[in-house]
């Protein structure tokens, strides 16, 4: 089941079940469009990956699945991952 995340890991925005700005990588780390295309360049810091758009979940199926509460934020700040 996907984890619908509460926020951007980045800037701390808050992103609902519904919200058509919140983008995901294969990992499921949640970020903000304008976090993606103005901080990160694209690439998600956590794993060096690409963004997709994350699905919405219907209203119905929220109930049912409910959508994660738990925030993750970047103690460290977020920037574009450095290569090793």
């Amino acid at each position: 089941m996907l984890e619908l995340r509460p926020n951007c890991e980045c800037c701390d925005k808050d992103l609902p079940p519904e919200a058509a700005d919140a983008l995901i990588c294969t990992f499921e780390c949640t970020f903000c469009a304008d976090c993606v295309e103005q901080v990160l360049g694209g690439t998600c810091p956590n794993c060096g990956g690409n963004f997709s758009a994350r699905p919405i979940r219907p209203a119905a199926m929220l109930k049912k699945y409910p959508a994660s509460t738990k925030r993750v934020l970047k103690a460290e700040g977020c920037g574009p991952r450095k290569a090793a």
